[in-house]
């Protein structure tokens, strides 16, 4: 029986130390932690985190300066900023809950809030499955990163009532909903009477309205609001559809609706999202369906496709990259301990009239109408 031998200690999953001379061992794949980094340049782990963190000034050689930057190139070290901030009771996170990035929509939108909240914060996102609501649960799992602030996009009623956080929040795109968190909204409910009132210029009676099954409030508000300002002026809106926000939901839910509201008379399609029309447009092409002559389209956020679609898409207009720019401001203020002087913010809207509706030449030189 051979003699009971002496295994090699593993070191996976340990902090080593450095090989002679400060190197960390070629291919060891081990976190570089401060020590490690102190003992390349040769200086303290204190003074390590004074250079790290910004705070030389006074105490700190250049010397020893240059020392630990260059231990830090070499190794690869990387600060842990999240650490560092929660042990003081908070992160230097901001969360952005929204439905759907992929709609460029959001691309405007993150960018705008992206700028607001500066660059001492980092935006993290959280994103729900296009067309569906956020979870609140999801989100409280989030929150135990203990960021700075939360955002949220878009809400439902339901998804705020079950979050029930304490932390600094601002809602955006909140319209028709009641709650003390302070929001930036758009008047979605005056862009939805700006298409109808368009519509009957146009001399439309009979319309259908394609809707979103997000189920967040903002769609529930321009859809109440255009219904009630087309019975109004005399539209009937005959029949209601409803696809995700996506072109090929849009697109299959018009294919299979149309034959019936081309029997009901419908001579308009009014469409929840610029997203939901050019799924609209693409079936009408396929149908052989003209547009604006036999159908017009109507869509909802103006995105940068909306004025290069064929035919151009008449639209309202949402500043989204403003909305967010406000919010990241306010939501920065809030973080900051200050009052907001104005919680609830409200943007205009505007009809952006192009092709989709009239004559090319006529819609050229109708667009931009402004909320009024």
């Amino acid at each position: 029986m051979p003699p009971p031998t002496t295994p090699t200690p593993s070191t996976a999953g340990h902090s080593s130390e450095l090989s002679p001379g400060g190197q960390l061992p070629a291919g060891a794949g081990r976190r570089v932690t401060a020590a490690m980094v102190a003992a390349r340049a040769g200086v303290s782990a204190a003074t390590v985190s004074l250079v790290t963190s910004g705070k030389t000034a006074g105490r700190v050689s250049q010397a020893n300066i240059d020392k630990v930057d260059a231990a830090v190139t070499e190794l690869g070290y990387v600060v842990n900023g999240l650490g560092s901030s929660l042990a003081k009771g908070r992160s230097n996170i901001v969360i952005l809950v929204a439905p759907d990035v992929s709609n460029p929509f959001y691309a405007k939108v993150i960018a705008g809030v992206r700028e607001g909240i500066g660059p001492e914060f980092q935006l993290l996102l959280s994103v729900t499955e296009a067309g569906h609501t956020p979870e609140s649960a999801d989100v409280r799992r989030l929150l135990a990163l203990r960021p700075a602030g939360l955002l949220v996009d878009a809400p439902s009623a339901r998804f705020l009532a079950e979050l029930q956080v304490s932390d600094p929040m601002v809602l955006l795109d909140a319209a028709g909903i009641e709650s003390a968190a302070p929001s930036v909204n758009f008047d979605v409910a005056h862009g939805a009477r700006m298409l109808a009132a368009h519509l009957a210029q146009q001399g439309h009676r009979t319309v259908a309205y394609l809707d979103s099954t997000t189920g967040t409030e903002t769609f529930r508000v321009r859809r109440e609001a255009f219904f009630r300002e087309a019975a109004r002026l005399g539209i009937d809106v005959a029949a209601q559809g409803e696809a995700t926000i996506d072109v090929g939901a849009a697109a299959l839910a018009f294919t299979e609706a149309w034959p019936g509201w081309s029997h009901q008379g419908v001579t308009a399609v009014v469409c929840a999202t610029d997203t939901h029309a050019y799924g609209v447009l693409q079936e009408a092409r396929v149908a052989g369906v003209a547009v604006p002559a036999a159908l017009a389209v109507t869509g909802f956020d103006d995105l940068p496709y909306s004025e290069t679609s064929n035919p151009g898409l008449t639209t309202v207009q949402l500043p989204a990259l403003e909305m967010g720019k406000l919010a990241g401001e306010l939501l920065r203020g809030l973080m900051a301990g200050e009052q907001a002087a104005a919680p609830h913010l409200t943007l205009d809207a505007a009809l952006v009239v192009r092709g989709s509706t009239v004559d090319p030449v006529l819609a050229g030189a109708g667009q931009g109408l402004p909320a009024g």
